[in-house]
């Protein structure tokens, strides 16, 4: 923790100063500081499940865990409502944070918990190569399942309507109360930084993880605006598209802790509760993330309408297609080796194919390889698609979770 406010003091001490600094040393100063914090919020986050379990502590793990990125791509949002020329990058950090969650992410836990599992000799689970879901994690597929098809509305509309954010904000609020009202059995044991707040006596924890939001949350307000600005900037400095550090240095910077998070699950045997945690990500960039940014606009003086030009209508079709394959491979509650490969290697090649009518092909591609494993898996279409509107069954006894990868 003392490393963490170490790392992000000098950049809490420029902005209380308000000295200058060259752009790309501010892009690692106040990146820095960004990744920190967000270690920070990881560990209180994963800490207050002692105090507050069942399926809502994932969901908030999951949306405490994306706020850097949220910080973020909101002030891009802000400032476009009064200068334009901001308005392109609002969209391309929440499309490549998106994509590098599910692309990068998703496949990184399955192999880890492949690999663990082979080496805890489990023949069972080496056989399938799959990555067990238990039957609860239908909720929030479900939910993705709807957000991934909603989501291509936006780039048949060309915008994203202040209405249309409103309407994603409200999903996010029905999202949470369900999971709320999710039965789930008490988090496993903790390690690291996690153990030693929840070995706490409940007073100490709590305060102490207050703290940590606080803390936390001061640093990221504080660095998202400069780091934003270094980003764009450098990209000017150093001859790189400024596009593209926003849409893929800002998430990776951000998401850095969920992912080790993430990973620490899989190393532990808990690989379900791992792509359980990155679930409930994704439907909070796709609810709550994406719902905000219009407001941001509009809050910033722009109209009811957040404008988006080619590039970015392009980044929306191929990131919804890759949430649409993503859902249609889960949708059975496995999650193959191979499959998870295949997210990989479809993640990777966007960044060999760069013109337009290569992606919207790669976007084709992922919507074909979606209908085909929705047609394998179609039994399990409207189960899905129905769980996050069944009655919850808030105290009803939790069935034996399913072998999964690293543990049985």
């Amino acid at each position: 923790m003392l490393l963490c406010l170490l790392i992000a003091a000098p950049a809490v001490f420029i902005r209380i100063t308000g000295a200058h600094i060259a752009p790309v040393a501010a892009l690692f100063v106040f990146g820095a500081s960004v990744v920190a914090a967000a270690f920070l919020l990881a560990w209180a986050a994963e800490a207050a499940q002692k105090d507050i379990s069942g399926a809502l502590a994932i969901a908030l793990l999951a949306l405490i865990a994306v706020l850097p990125e949220y910080a973020v791509d909101l002030y891009y949002a802000f400032r476009a409502g009064s200068e334009p020329e901001y308005t392109h990058f609002a969209a391309a950090n929440m499309t490549g944070s998106n994509r590098l969650l599910l692309g990068f992410g998703w496949p990184l836990v399955v192999i880890v918990a492949y690999l663990v599992a082979r080496r805890r000799r489990q023949q069972t689970q080496q056989q399938s190569g799959a990555l067990k879901l238990s039957t609860r994690s239908r909720v929030d597929i479900g939910f993705l399942a709807i957000l991934a098809v909603i989501a291509f509305l936006i780039p048949l509309l060309g915008s994203i309507p202040l209405w249309f954010g409103i309407a994603l904000i409200a999903v996010f609020a029905f999202y949470l109360w369900r999971a709320g009202h999710t039965h789930s059995d008490e988090p496993d044991e903790f390690v690291g930084m996690p153990a030693v707040i929840a070995a706490m006596d409940a007073g100490r924890r709590r305060v102490t993880v207050i703290m940590l939001f606080v803390v936390s949350a001061a640093v990221i307000v504080s660095s998202a605006e400069p780091f934003a600005e270094a980003l764009v900037e450098s990209g000017s400095a150093l001859g790189i598209d400024s596009y593209f550090l926003v849409q893929w240095l800002a998430p990776l910077a951000s998401e850095a802790p969920e992912f080790i998070i993430a990973v620490m699950f899989a190393l532990r045997g808990m690989g379900a509760a791992a792509i359980g945690t990155l679930i409930a990500s994704k439907v909070n960039q796709w609810s709550l993330l994406v719902g905000s940014l219009p407001v941001a606009y509009w809050f910033g003086g722009g109209t009811a309408n957040l404008p988006m030009d080619d590039r970015q209508v392009e980044e929306f079709v191929l990131t919804a297609t890759q949430t649409l394959l993503g859902v249609a491979i889960i949708i059975a509650l496995r999650f193959g080796w191979l499959s998870a490969l295949g997210l990989a290697f479809l993640f990777g090649l966007q960044f060999l194919i760069t013109d337009t009518s290569g992606r919207y092909l790669l976007s084709l591609a992922q919507g074909v390889l979606a209908i085909g494993y929705l047609i394998v898996h179609r039994r399990h279409i409207l189960p899905t698609l129905a769980a996050p509107f069944r009655r919850p069954r808030g105290q009803a006894p939790s069935e034996p979770e399913p072998v999964q990868a690293g543990r049985q």
